[in-house]
């Protein structure tokens, strides 16, 4: 379902096979890229329960991943403009987890052949939203309009009586 906020949330099913139920109304080649742009090239996975230092942590972390990966060092402006967006969105959502959501406990970097998806684990029942109205030049309150606004999508999972959520971002990978 889509939130007010432009966010997606998506209640889980506990079985893998309820997101292959969705896709079967596409025809075979759609289905195929589709399940293929949503292929994990590469996963890394950083436990954030009981670190301190959470948002360095975090980015330092994704950091690493994107230097395996060759978007750093970026060889133009566009590319090193890329992955700072990539960074700021890790520190928005990992910030959004300690403040109002009980914490973070797991990042995920998930490299896809054409985006980057970012999915933060946290034990709260919130609901992340930019807030609006945005109120530009005032303290606070900016870190999911800044999401909204440099990703391609973001929204929230949800797994059916499991407590808290993964809040996940996508952004387009490097040309």
């Amino acid at each position: 379902m889509d939130t007010a906020a432009g966010g997606r949330e998506v209640e889980e099913a506990t079985s893998h096979g309820a997101g292959a139920a969705s896709v079967g109304a596409r025809s075979g080649a759609d289905a195929a890229d589709a399940a293929a742009a949503r292929a994990d090239l590469d996963v890394r996975t950083l436990s954030l329960g009981a670190a301190s230092g959470t948002v360095p942590l975090a980015r330092d972390f994704t950091r690493t991943a994107l230097y395996d990966w060759g978007w750093l060092p970026a060889a133009t402006a566009e590319a090193r403009a890329a992955a700072e967006d990539v960074l700021l969105v890790v520190s928005e959502l990992v910030t959004n987890a300690c403040l109002h959501a009980e914490g973070p406990e797991a990042l995920s970097v998930r490299r896809r052949a054409k985006v980057l998806r970012l999915e933060v684990v946290d034990r709260g029942a919130g609901q992340p939203a930019p807030r609006t109205p945005h109120r530009a030049g005032r303290p606070g309150g900016h870190g999911m309009f800044i999401v909204q606004r440099l990703c391609l999508d973001w929204g929230i999972e949800r797994t059916p009586g499991a407590p808290g959520k993964t809040v996940w971002a996508e952004l387009a990978a490097p040309a």
